[in-house]
């Protein structure tokens, strides 16, 4: 399915089984996306959106369809796609996915990977395998170096907590974390820290 912004102007929930499997390209590289989180803004603990806009999450309650991205931990880029209306800051973090095209560039890009399965599983990692930096926070996925390009009706999936959110917006009251049975590429589940660290 082409890209239409009208499908991403819904619910992060609704939007979630909807992304499983689409495919996210950037300059030649491209991923069919396997595991999400969703993050509903200023109704979420767990979320960056949740105590108001910021020059950061700015991005967050802009128009669905575009991306944000953020610093984890101060080391890594870790990308989202915004969904839901304007103006409600919704988000889906791209936890994990398949690398369909691009393979040398996607390997080299993340040397220390083990094998094709783990070069985007993760947040981190799939940043790095796409090339996606903080500065393109904002970018409309629409628009070049980027396409989206979604997938034809709702795979079967499953749904659970979401992994690493600690304190409020974690555990099972939160099964916001969506993938597809089966995929190497999704990411094992992680249980919060002790410390909490940042959140989308």
């Amino acid at each position: 399915m082409s890209f239409d912004r009208a499908h991403l102007e819904r619910p992060a929930l609704e939007v979630a089984p909807l992304l499983l499997g689409a495919v996210l390209t950037r300059d030649g590289v491209s991923l069919r996306v396997t595991e999400v989180e969703a993050y509903l803004g200023t109704v979420d603990p767990g979320s960056h959106a949740f105590r108001g806009p910021t020059p950061r999450t700015a991005p967050m309650f802009g128009a669905a369809g575009h991306l944000y991205a953020y610093f984890s931990y101060g080391m890594h880029v870790c990308a989202n796609v915004v969904c839901g209306p304007e103006g409600e800051a919704s988000a889906l973090l791209l936890r994990g996915g398949e690398i369909v095209e691009g393979l040398p560039e996607a390997r080299m890009r993340r040397p220390t990977s083990r094998n094709d399965s783990d070069l985007a599983q993760g947040p981190a990692r799939l940043t790095k395998a796409l090339g996606i930096t903080l500065l393109e926070s904002g970018a409309d996925l629409a628009e070049a170096p980027f396409q989206l390009t979604l997938s034809d009706g709702v795979a079967p999936f499953l749904a659970g907590p979401r992994t690493g959110v600690s304190g409020a917006g974690g555990g099972a009251e939160y099964p916001w974390r969506f993938w597809l049975p089966g995929e190497a590429s999704v990411s094992p589940y992680r249980k919060a820290p002790r410390l909490v660290g940042r959140r989308v």
